[in-house]
Parts: structure tokens; sequence; C-alpha cells
């Protein structure tokens, strides 16, 4: 098999996150073992239960308590930013031993566009990864210095989606 290949799922329509999941499911169904961590969200997703209980997945989630983007102060800001560069800088080692076959970065695409994960700091993990540890990272528009290094690039669009009738999130749909 060759290992180290490059996945982004992105685009404004759901499924994103959702993909993601059901490959680090695939993976661990295969024996592989399998890092999900997740940037810009609260925590509070429901698939992260189930990941944290399959045993061949560990899941770290840099909790995001400030809310959306244009409602974060500067001091938020650059708190989330410390955490999220905390959380890539901590997958380094585990990706130079070979401790994950299979590593998800959801939601880091927002991080590195909003300027809430230090860019050269994410390059350096992908560039780690390749040929070493198969890798997917989800979020909306990816700059293209990200695209050209994907393998696999897959845009999920949408085309009607209930919030715009004003139906909220629902738990084990979309939260």
């Amino acid at each position: 098999m060759e290992n180290g290949l490059m996945h982004i799922y992105h685009g404004n329509g759901k499924g994103k996150t959702t993909a993601a999941v059901g490959l680090a499911v695939r993976a661990a169904g295969a024996g592989m073992s399998v890092m999900f961590a997740q940037f810009m969200k609260n925590g509070k997703s429901s698939e992260l239960d189930v990941l944290r209980g399959i045993e061949k997945i560990e899941v770290n989630v840099v909790e995001n308590i400030y809310g959306f983007t244009w409602n974060m102060t500067d001091a938020d800001r650059q708190e989330l930013k410390a955490k999220n560069d905390s959380a890539v800088s901590s997958l380094l080692p585990a990706v130079e031993t070979g401790q994950y076959r299979l590593l998800v970065l959801d939601e880091i695409v927002s991080a590195y566009q909003c300027g809430l994960a230090d860019k050269e700091q994410v390059l350096s993990l992908i560039k780690l990864c390749r040929g070493r540890t198969e890798l997917v990272l989800t979020g909306r528009n990816p700059p293209d210095e990200l695209l050209e290094q994907a393998d696999y690039s897959t845009e999920m669009k949408c085309v009607r989606h209930p919030y715009e009738k004003g139906i909220n999130a629902r738990p084990g749909i979309e939260l």
C-alpha cells in the first residue's frame, strides 16, 4: 500500500467531518492506528463519543470556547491560536515515530485560513506526513498551497440545507 497520501474534504456543503469520520472508522477497522484531531469546534459533536469508543482511534479536541471567528476578541484569537499551535506541534513527534497510520485534522483548513494556526508549522506537518502517514484535512476554502499538495480533493457543495428554512443544527444529524 502506498502510504502518506493527502486528502482534503472542503467546500460549503455538509459532510466534510462526516467523510473524515468514515475514513477514520474504516482505517481502524483495518487495524490502522488513527489520530482524529479536531480544531475550531466546541468538542461536543456526537461523532466524537463514538470515535473515543474505538480502540484504534485516539481523539484530541482543541476546544473553541470563543464562538465564531467574527465574534472573537484579539485576546480570544491569540489564545485559540496558541492552543491550535500546541496541538499541531504535539503531532510532529508522533508522525516522526510512525505512531499513527492515519492523521485527521478536522477543520484545520479553517484555522489555517483565519490565522488561527501557524501556517509554516501546518505545512511542516503536511510535509512530514508525506510518504509516512495518511493525512486528512477538512474545512472550507482551502488555499491553493494546500490544494496543490492534495492527492484527493473532494468538494462538498451545498445545494439545499434546512438552515435556509430556519431549522437549526440537530443532535445526531448536524451535531
